[in-house]
Order: C-alpha cells, then structure tokens, then sequence
C-alpha cells in the first residue's frame, strides 16, 4: 500500500501563489508516476499536473503555465508550486501516484482563492 498525505492548501489572495507537498510512504518506489489533480464544486476531477521518475511532466490546461510539478525521490515528496492564482482555481487538490493499474490517492488539501 502507497499513503500519500498533502499540505499546503490554506486561503490566498487572487494573484498570489501556494506551494503543495504531497509526501508519499508505504511500498512507493521513485518508478511511479506522480501527480496533482483537482475537484471544485460539482464538477469532475480534473488533472493539473504529472511528473514522471525521469523528470518528464505534462500539464493539464487549468493551470498550465501557472504551476510547476517537481519530485523529490530522496524526500519521496512531491511538489506544485502555483502563481498567479485565480478564485477559479479554488477546490480541493489531490495528489496522485500510479503504476499499471494501480492508482493511490491522497486526502486532499483546500485551495481556496478569495479575497
């Protein structure tokens, strides 16, 4: 089994920027793909960003130039840094590691965008 917990959410202002971490442990290797997606209110999960053990990434639309993903195997913690944010960004963020067929989720950390 794979745990993932996040941090970082919190309340920010529009324009202003939030660091998550998602820091992985149980039988997670550096091999697995991890990533960020994200659930607002009554709409779908969505993905924000992926990062893959050779450092290649691909990032969905929502917050594409905005964010970057970046992995820390040593630490086996994975980060989102995110700018310029936008009340639109606000929902809750989960972090995401898979291989094949196997997918874990995090809990999920709010992200709210108000002022």
């Amino acid at each position: 089994q794979v745990q993932l917990v996040e941090s970082g959410g919190g309340l920010v202002q529009p324009g202003g920027s939030l660091r998550l971490s998602c820091a992985a442990s149980g039988s997670i290797h550096s091999f697995y793909v991890m990533g960020w997606y994200r659930q607002a209110p009554g709409k779908q999960r969505e993905l924000v960003a992926t990062i893959t053990s050779g450092a290649s990434t691909n990032y969905g639309d929502s917050l594409k130039g905005r964010c970057t993903i970046s992995r820390d195997d040593v630490k086996r913690t994975v980060y989102l840094q995110m700018n310029s944010l936008k009340p639109e960004d606000t929902a809750v963020y989960y972090c995401n590691a898979a291989f094949g067929v196997m997918s874990f989720w995090g809990q999920g950390t709010q992200v709210t965008v108000s002022s």
